[in-house]
């Protein structure tokens, strides 16, 4: 077994503010990293903030852009997964995830799932993705990338798990909702959110890694609730509703 120290980034994007999220990701990189973590997680558009609708197009980046190659090249001796607007080729663009490691762009997952529904129109704004892989990492095991609404659809976990990936990493930008008091955890967003994620970890055996952001986007509330799950569904770390926080999580991976 190897150990592995995992930092959630727990934080409240600045929508559209491309440069300013850019700097703080970069402090808290190194900040991350020099208490030791191999793994940085932020979440969903950490980079550029979730409801940006006719802004996607100014803040959107190439894979190959230099403001993200300069991320990459704080991940010396780390790995970290960070979200963002990608622009294809083509022009398209798409909610993405990319794992960034050891000052390179090791892999970019592209949002399979964009819903539809309550207040949601992902669609009007951006692609689909097409692909699902897993990918090697320098943590010596397979990682597995998601993106919020895409952990909502069985085969995703599943088959990121049939792939090879032993831990599994789900970025999201989730609003709290169902705040009735007959929800026992407060939250009927959180308790749905830890339910899924522990029978994923349970079912694939897998670490399974949760950043949620927090702070408000045109009157839309996010609840933060980040997590690290163990294999057998335990919850390691968690971090607060509502609140930036950095966590972190000391977890055991079979080589």
């Amino acid at each position: 077994m190897q150990p592995l120290r995992i930092a959630l980034a727990q934080l409240a994007p600045e929508l559209g503010q491309l440069d300013a999220n850019l700097a703080r990701h970069h402090e808290l990189l190194v900040e991350a990293r020099g208490a030791g973590a191999g793994l940085i997680v932020f979440p969903e558009l950490g980079l550029t903030g979730y409801h940006l609708q006719d802004l996607a197009a100014e803040v959107a980046m190439t894979v190959d852009d230099p403001r993200l190659l300069a991320l990459a090249s704080e991940t010396g001796g780390c790995s970290a997964v960070v979200s963002f607007v990608e622009e294809s080729s083509d022009h398209r663009l798409f909610i993405a995830a990319a794992l960034l490691e050891d000052g390179a762009v090791r892999h970019v997952q592209r949002k399979l799932y964009l819903p539809t529904y309550g207040l949601f129109d992902e669609r009007r704004f951006f692609a689909a993705g097409d692909a699902l892989r897993a990918t090697p990492s320098r943590l010596g095991v397979g990682v597995g990338l998601a993106i919020c609404e895409d952990f909502w659809h069985l085969g995703v976990p599943e088959l990121l798990a049939l792939d090879g990936a032993q831990v599994l990493v789900n970025v999201a930008s989730s609003p709290g909702r169902d705040v009735a008091a007959v929800n026992a955890g407060g939250l009927g967003t959180a308790v749905s959110w830890r339910t899924l994620l522990r029978t994923y970890a349970q079912l694939t055996t897998s670490v399974v890694v949760f950043c949620n952001r927090v702070g408000v986007d045109e009157s839309v509330s996010f609840w933060g609730g980040s997590m690290v799950l163990g294999p057998t569904g335990d919850v390691i770390v968690e971090a607060p509703l509502y609140e930036e926080a950095v966590v972190v999580a000391d977890v055991e991976l079979a080589s």
